[in-house]
């Protein structure tokens, strides 16, 4: 079923640059969001470290107030709209999604390669922004100050919106190929939860993305036009704008997190050996995220003048959101209880997103509660739980699925040891990062200031350490996985022991995936195999009639 010879892959199909620029394959486009979502990482994580450098104690250290400023928006700027939103649905979703389904390619791969060229293009305007005045609005944009700040404003809402377009494209190839490429055999509810985060995911995209487009096209025409629209001083309402915003950027968020709880459906299932707990739940909770995810917007606005009643029913809607979120958490717990472990670098990453859920979730109880709202909005508790929620729980999702992945994406595996202990690392230093910030919330520090009261400066200190320690972490992780290109030992097909279809094909895939067409069953079954190890990985074999559910750990770890 699959090939074993290490010179037909993807990889080395065809040779150059050009030939990965102009590709249609999906494969080498989910590796150029990679790289590319990547190298913005590492760009916005240098903002983010600058920003603590200057917050380590009180007055100014490194940089003065308008760069601190022009920092910060740059900052949110890069990771929202060039990692945390492509990361899992363009880069992963792109790799993975048309092998889980067994087909060799997305439904329409030429609009693949226009999405990641939208990508690039909207890259560079952002990045154009920053070396032609930069950029001091915040990543949010809000006017009135956007609509008159003299800063390279109209060309960044101009790279966002252009990154738009690609994340709509992207949205769209993936439905049409999930609804139009599932082999025979493989129903609905025979598909990897991963597919089903993906759909919900890809709904919001396109509903909600456009909303988002309207709103910066109406921001561009009121600062080259001078029509009142959004200025107050020209008759226009900011508040609208803030609307139109929040309309798209609270569902946002959920594209941000919905991929990510897909893989880690994936990575619990594989890592504890187990059928999924309450697939169905699993699967009907990502469309439920995905419908509540559009009429919660408000509760970004108690403090905006709305009136008291819409303010109450939205907070009554936010906490109602927080079910279907349960219901995954306590799924993923149910499939790890009594289940045969593996921790990998992969499932300590899944593990940390738990507690990192865990704490974003509950401190955003406060967030939507409107007494608890007015005290704590505009403060570091807010800062603290968006990256709880963002940060913590989508990237450390996204790290541990490329590190599920890279012996598939590559045909190589990395150093485990070094990869358990960055990973551990990061999430170290990402709690002695955040959780000092909920404290600095409620006693009162105020967010996005460039200085603060002296009575902070120790709970700034930790928090300064802590990141320091979450970079240097997050460079090794990236180093530890980039030597294992080099260095790293033949990756079999089926490493880890999954049962879902991408384990069928060989690492790397060939540049049409499978060599013959791959079986379809139940992706969370494991009773249908019973799986050796060997040097070729997990091996399934015919189960014994008095053992017939029994797996055997990898011969190196028994």
């Amino acid at each position: 079923m699959t090939t074993t010879d290490p010179s037909v892959n993807y990889l080395n199909h065809e040779k150059g640059l050009r030939s990965w620029l102009m590709t249609l394959d999906h494969k080498r486009l989910g590796l150029m969001y990679m790289w590319s979502t990547f190298v913005a990482m590492l760009l916005g994580g240098s903002f983010a470290l600058a920003l603590r450098l200057e917050l380590f104690a009180p007055g100014q250290q490194i940089m003065s107030k308008d760069f601190y400023n022009h920092m910060f928006t740059l900052h949110g700027a890069v990771m929202i709209f060039l990692v945390i939103i492509p990361s899992i649905p363009a880069a992963l979703g792109n790799f993975v999604l048309p092998i889980m389904l067994g087909a060799k390619d997305v439904a329409f791969p030429k609009l693949n390669r226009f999405s990641y060229h939208l990508y690039l293009t909207g890259a560079v305007f952002l990045i154009a922004a920053i070396l032609t005045g930069g950029l001091d609005t915040g990543w949010t944009f809000y006017t009135p100050y956007s609509t008159s700040t003299d800063t390279s404003v109209i060309i960044a809402v101009m790279g966002a919106f252009i990154l738009g377009f690609s994340s709509i494209f992207t949205g769209l190839n993936f439905i049409a190929t999930i609804h139009k490429m599932r082999p025979p055999g493989m129903t609905w509810f025979r598909m990897p939860l991963l597919l089903w985060a993906l759909y919900a995911t890809s709904v919001i995209q396109i509903l909600a993305t456009p909303v988002l487009g309207i709103a910066l096209l109406m921001l561009i025409v009121e600062r080259v036009l001078g029509v009142g629209i959004l200025d107050p001083a020209l008759g226009g309402d900011p508040v609208l704008f803030q609307h139109l915003f929040w309309f798209y950027s609270h569902p946002a968020v959920y594209v941000m997190i919905l991929p990510a709880m897909g893989v880690l459906s994936e990575m619990f299932a594989v890592y504890s050996r187990k059928q999924i707990f309450g697939y169905r739940y699993i699967a009907y909770s990502s469309i439920s995220i995905a419908i509540v995810s559009f009429i919660v917007w408000g509760h970004h606005l108690y403090v905006s003048g709305q009136s008291t009643m819409v303010s109450v029913i939205f907070s009554a809607i936010t906490f109602t959101v927080a079910i279907p979120s349960a219901i995954k958490v306590f799924n993923w717990i149910a499939t790890m209880y009594k289940g045969s472990i593996n921790l990998t670098t992969g499932m300590i990453s899944a593990l940390a997103v738990i507690w990192l859920f865990g704490i974003g979730g509950l401190t955003g109880l406060w967030m939507a509660n409107l007494s608890t709202d007015m005290h704590l909005h505009d403060t570091y508790f807010v800062v603290s739980h968006f990256h709880f929620v963002m940060v913590g729980s989508a990237l450390f999702s996204y790290l541990g699925a490329v590190h599920h992945w890279w012996p598939k994406m590559f045909g190589v595996m990395y150093d485990e040891g070094k990869g358990r202990l960055w990973t551990i690392m990061t999430f170290i230093g990402f709690n002695i990062t955040f959780l000092p910030q909920f404290l600095l919330g409620t006693r009162g520090m105020p967010r996005r200031y460039f200085d603060y009261a002296p009575q902070f400066e120790f709970l700034n200190k930790v928090s300064t350490i802590g990141s320091m320690i979450v970079g240097l972490s997050i460079v090794m992780v990236f180093w530890n996985l980039l030597r294992s290109l080099k260095n790293g030992k033949k990756a079999p097909a089926n490493p880890w022991g999954g049962v879902t279809l991408e384990w069928q094909c060989a690492s790397p895939p060939s540049p049409h995936n499978f060599e013959d067409a791959p079986t379809v069953g139940d992706p969370y079954d494991m009773s249908q195999n019973r799986f050796v190890s060997d040097e070729e990985g997990y091996v399934p074999v015919t189960p014994s009639e008095n053992d017939p559910y029994v797996y055997q750990v990898k011969v190196e770890e028994a």
